[in-house]
């Protein structure tokens, strides 16, 4: 697939899409789960905040302190990631856990009513960030006084990018998956989305191939204009082959009159005497009658115009030339060695498929010392072999014969028009030919020709 195609183009497109919506899912993902372990944490530094103010009490020497102290052994662990903090009003780290070892936790001196909950992320020790929950508690003593402390627990937010972290690695497996899923969508959506112009592209073939006229009209509304633009220039290109063909009849209508008064003059001037002037004015004339035949052939063949589908036998065909050449006078002393398989068809119209033979047997005979050899193979195409035991051509010359107007041989009569024309027919029908020395001597023809469709084929050409 290169740059301008657009499966290519698609494929590059959906590779974007899903790359930016997988990054944007994994980035939303982790932070609303960052959001979602966020709120579970502060929840749980709330019932910490409540349990510690519940066990705060004053002393007999009306300091705060803890009866009993929490019970959670990562407070004694130093340096552990869970804090708690008491101060005094005018005397910070009154009380701390032993896991804050020599650090405090500075708190902002922000106001605070008594029993309301500030929230903090602050600077911890070695380094940690913290979350912190404050509350302002109002102890009273036995004598009537009151003592206002702020209470504070923290933990360490590196366990919460820690859990995150987790979360984003326990995630990946499931982007990749889902990426998979993706593609292979994409691929599905691509290949159902193209569909419709893979069978549009079939059904030109089809049209070129001479299979099918027009293209179908049930294709998707999105296409329906370039189908129908389609079909009308086919409906344009037809009409104009068709009037090509009629003007083509006209001329050559118009050309038999002539030509028949040519043969009447070369018959009267025969039988003045003048059988010389006679004869010439006759090959003149079949000259040109052979001419005008060929060229309303080579009309026909290169203006694409075939009945669909067209099929031919070629075992018929050969059998029915046979029959006219073996009456003329260079084929009756010619041995026919013929190897064909019963009923192998070539997707020609019998008309074309005796025209094409006929030139090339008609010019293996007219060079051919005693034998002519022809042998069919059926395969995925059928090779015809014409070989004759002529003179043969050098090899340097055989690729230009079929060359309009080309002669290599003046010693024989012709106008050089029979192997061009073959040449037309071959490429009208997609065929392929070659000419070569054969191993002992003469010329060996090689034709390629497509064999016709199958019902099968047919079916889904028509479908097309």
């Amino acid at each position: 697939m290169g740059r301008r195609s657009l499966r290519a183009r698609l494929w590059l497109g959906a590779a974007i899409s899903i790359a930016i919506a997988l990054v944007v899912a994994a980035a939303g993902l982790s932070r609303l789960f960052e959001a979602h372990v966020e709120r579970r944490l502060d929840a749980e530094l709330d019932v910490q905040l409540d349990q510690l103010v519940a066990t705060l009490a004053l002393g007999v020497d009306g300091q705060p302190l803890l009866t009993p102290p929490p019970t959670d052994p990562r407070f004694d662990v130093p340096l552990s990631g869970r804090y708690w903090q008491i101060d005094g009003i005018s005397s910070p780290g009154m009380l701390r856990s032993r896991s804050l070892w020599d650090g405090v936790i500075a708190l902002p001196p922000d106001p605070l009513r008594p029993g309301q909950v500030h929230a903090h992320r602050l600077p911890g020790p070695d380094g940690q960030r913290l979350l912190v929950r404050e509350r302002l508690v109002l102890l009273r003593a036995g004598d009537g006084t009151q003592q206002r402390v702020r209470v504070a627990v923290a933990m360490a937010r590196a366990e919460l990018v820690a859990a995150r972290n987790a979360f984003a690695a326990d995630m990946l497996p499931y982007l990749l998956l889902m990426a998979v899923v993706l593609a292979v969508a994409t691929l599905v959506q691509v290949h159902t989305g193209l569909a419709p112009l893979e069978r549009v592209r079939l059904g030109v073939e089809a049209i070129r191939s001479g299979h099918a006229r027009r293209l179908a009209e049930h294709h998707p509304e999105e296409l329906r204009p370039l189908i129908d633009e389609l079909n009308a220039l086919l409906d344009a290109r037809a009409q104009a082959l068709e009037r090509a063909r009629a003007w083509t009849a006209d001329l050559a209508h118009g050309l038999k009159t002539p030509l028949s008064a040519l043969a009447g003059d070369a018959e009267r001037l025969r039988t003045r005497g003048e059988p010389a002037l006679a004869a010439d004015l006759e090959q003149l004339a079949e000259t040109m009658r052979r001419r005008v035949d060929r060229e309303l052939i080579r009309a026909r063949v290169r203006s694409g115009a075939r009945p669909a589908p067209a099929r031919a036998e070629v075992g018929a065909a050969v059998d029915a030339l046979l029959r006219t050449l073996e009456r003329t006078p260079a084929g009756r002393g010619i041995d026919w060695q013929v190897w064909i398989p019963p009923e192998v068809e070539v997707a020609l119209t019998p008309d074309d498929l005796l025209e094409l033979l006929g030139n090339l047997l008609e010019n293996a005979a007219k060079w051919a010392r005693s034998s002519v050899r022809i042998e069919v193979e059926a395969g995925e195409r059928v090779s015809i072999l014409i070989i004759d035991d002529g003179p043969g051509v050098a090899a340097d010359q055989c690729s230009r014969l079929g060359e309009r107007g080309l002669r290599l041989d003046e010693r024989k009569e012709g106008t050089g028009l029979g192997l061009a024309i073959v040449r037309d027919i071959v490429d009208a029908y997609g065929g392929g030919i070659g000419f070569e020395p054969a191993e002992r001597s003469g010329l060996m023809v090689r034709l390629s020709l497509p064999q016709p469709p199958s019902l099968t084929e047919r079916l889904s050409a028509n479908d097309a």
